[in-house]
């Protein structure tokens, strides 16, 4: 299914969706690509959603990123692969074939970053995870994918971490947030997939200093770019990736599906965002 506009144009749909930095990441790849294209933010209330999806095309869209609160939503009324069903939502929308087809490129945002951040980083048996909402079960995804033998997963609730355990099978391993001091000489990696140590939240606590020589710590969280868990690893010579660079390694998937033209995660595209936090 194509566009009936000249030019390709792709969408982020959300509410609210104004904050979002992906605009920048897309426009800096349709401009250094000498693409002619488009990427525009469509804020749509979650009763409204369903009839903006069914219309995507006829609006002009060749395919949308999908932030919250739609991202369940976008799961069911599309045809959605192993990754978003297995994640369970979808954040990239296109056509194929005539289907309205869904991914969830978090997870590769995850790795990819990592990889580039941090090569080896995989040969870690022993993985910790903080957190067990939607951003873990991407990541989890992807460690699994990458034969990460063990995973512990660590929620201040205990249920939330055991039902999402038990959705990826024997090597994800629940504990409480008690068992962290226990479990990190054993991790090879960390993860914290919380919003603690975000701007506005609560401090996370954690010793990194009890982690293994040779261990690689990542945050999701990217405002601030460099949160207290970082800059712990970082004083202690650790190899670290943080939450922007799975932000611009995440948009990769997307943009070639809708223009054609895979495209590259830059220090320039970093320091446009990275301007662009520090602004607001």
């Amino acid at each position: 299914m194509t566009s009936p506009h000249k030019t390709r144009a792709a969408c982020l749909i959300g509410w609210p969706a104004a904050h979002s930095r992906s605009p920048i990441i897309h426009r800096y790849w349709l401009r250094t690509l000498g693409i002619e294209g488009g990427y525009v933010i469509e804020a749509v209330p979650p009763d409204e959603f369903k009839d903006f999806i069914f219309r995507l095309s006829l609006r002009g869209f060749v395919g949308a990123n999908v932030t919250i609160p739609h991202k369940e939503q976008a799961l069911a009324l599309s045809q959605p692969d192993a990754r978003a069903r297995a994640v369970g939502a979808a954040n990239t929308l296109w056509f194929e074939d005539g289907e309205l087809r869904s991914t969830n490129t978090d997870v590769e945002g995850f790795i990819n970053n990592l990889d580039a951040c941090a090569p080896g980083w995989d040969q870690a048996s022993d993985a910790l995870v903080l957190g067990a909402g939607g951003s873990a079960r991407a990541v989890v995804f992807g460690l699994r994918e990458r034969g990460i033998a063990r995973i512990h997963l660590v929620n201040r609730t205990i249920d939330r971490a055991r039902a999402l355990a038990g959705e990826f099978g024997a090597s994800v391993l629940p504990a409480t947030w008690d068992a962290v001091p226990a479990l990190l000489p054993r991790a090879g990696l960390l993860v914290n997939t919380t919003s603690l140590g975000m701007h506005g939240q609560l401090p996370l606590e954690v010793d990194v200093g009890a982690l293994p020589q040779g261990a690689v710590v990542t945050d999701l969280v990217y405002v601030p770019l460099v949160t207290p868990l970082l800059a712990a690893a970082q004083a202690r010579g650790l190899k670290t990736a943080d939450g922007l660079g799975m932000l611009l390694h995440q948009a990769v998937r997307g943009f070639q599906l809708w223009f054609g033209e895979r495209p590259h995660v830059t220090a320039e595209l970093r320091a446009l965002v990275e301007a662009d936090l520090t602004k607001t």
